[in-house]
């Protein structure tokens, strides 16, 4: 896999090209009306109001304020560890997470190709290199099984995406990164508030990395939030994440630094979200349970799994199809656009994107490759409304 620079084009032949469409969506449908069902949207319904006119009327509105701190608090309460810094976004979280752990050109950091880009291009930017595995049939997740053969003396890291909202399988991947001494990092962007035996995420491996775009179980709009329990590591991030400034000759800087800054406005809509976090994964849940009862029994599809000892907060409700359900999955989207239903196609994997293209890897990824042809999501807010999923689980059984 090439290195590529931030300007540099990438372009797949068009032989290639011809191989990996089967497994990435043909169209993205249309919807022409504006009473539809958004497939996700924020659900601003408590303090959020309040806090930010509070943030405008005191003149509290940049990077310094009452509401980050307090908004770090809340949220290493809620994830059970004592050091958080909030930050601009989930993005970063992953660069600073990786920064604060050495990662530097050369290094090789696990990565499962089954993830949101976001997560590869963070190894990248530090100039190391991403190294794919595959996912499982059962949760999406990184296949503990295949991330030692991947293994090399290069690696430093793994990285875990909790994959929409269902933990990944934590003890196994310890204790392979306690055997060759490798450092573990949970990108739990999409799993707020999901548990693993009874640990939240984000307190589990080394570092825990957050996002709080507008889509997510809980919003700051744009922002993130990196978590540890190792005060050395806490500390640091604290430090880089601003600047490095130098605490005793502030404009004095020993490390290279970035700005990676939350604003106490966003910090003031995050601690409103806190107040009703509990509330907004109880209606996730909820929601995931009447799809389920409604959707159960229809030929074709699979529905999410909950794994014993885990608690899936299902920040998105996925479907994948198979060979009984009578559509592809793009027309059964189109299908759905048609009522005014908006639906998200799963991730493309990873190494099928151009960027990371590598033509001899292609069919290397079996799971990832059919959930990229065959998954989507359906609506799933936390302010979904019985009626809204009772439609669109009607639109899906008609089609039958």
């Amino acid at each position: 896999m090439k290195q590529r620079t931030i300007l540099e084009k990438s372009v797949i032949s068009e032989k290639n090209l011809k191989k990996i469409k089967q497994f990435i969506p043909s169209f993205e449908p249309h919807i022409e009306t504006d009473n539809f069902i958004p497939v996700c949207s924020p659900d601003l319904r408590g303090n959020e109001l309040k806090y930010v006119s509070d943030c405008i009327t005191s003149g509290w509105i940049s990077s310094q304020g009452s509401y980050i701190k307090l908004f770090e608090e809340r949220f290493a309460k809620f994830c059970e560890v004592k050091y958080t810094t909030a930050l601009t976004n989930g993005s970063h979280a992953i660069v600073l997470a990786l920064a604060a752990i050495g990662i530097k050109s050369a290094d090789e950091v696990i990565v499962p190709t089954f993830t949101m880009i976001a997560t590869a291009t963070a190894v990248t930017f530090l100039g190391a290199k991403p190294v794919f595995v595959d996912a499982r049939e059962d949760t999406y997740n990184i296949d503990e099984t295949k991330i030692e053969a991947a293994i090399t003396p290069k690696t430093k890291a793994i990285i875990v995406v909790h994959i929409y909202g269902h933990p990944a399988e934590m003890d196994a991947i310890l204790k392979i990164a306690k055997k060759y001494n490798l450092w573990v990092i949970e990108d739990a962007a999409e799993a707020h508030g999901a548990r693993y035996k009874n640990k939240p995420v984000g307190s589990i491996g080394d570092i825990g990395c957050f996002s709080f775009y507008a889509n997510k179980m809980m919003t700051t709009g744009e922002g993130g939030m990196v978590t540890t329990n190792n005060k050395k590591l806490g500390e640091l991030m604290y430090n880089l994440h601003n600047h490095a400034f130098d605490k005793e000759i502030h404009f004095w800087h020993q490390y290279l630094g970035y700005n990676f800054r939350m604003t106490n406005l966003q910090a003031a809509i995050g601690c409103a979200q806190m107040e009703r976090a509990q509330e907004m994964i109880r209606a996730r849940r909820k929601n995931a349970q009447l799809y389920k009862n409604l959707l159960k029994d229809v030929p074709g599809i699979k529905l999410p799994t909950e794994l014993k000892g885990i608690l899936n907060t299902y920040w998105m409700f996925g479907i994948l199809l198979n060979r009984n359900f009578p559509l592809s999955r793009d027309m059964l989207r189109q299908k759905l656009a048609e009522k005014g239903i908006e639906t998200r196609t799963f991730f493309i994997p990873l190494h099928l994107q151009p960027i990371y293209f590598d033509e001899k890897k292609i069919y290397s990824y079996p799971v990832a490759n059919n959930l990229s042809k065959n998954g989507l999501y359906l609506p799933s807010s936390s302010a979904l409304t019985k009626k809204e999923i009772d439609k669109i689980c009607s639109v899906i059984i008609s089609l039958l």
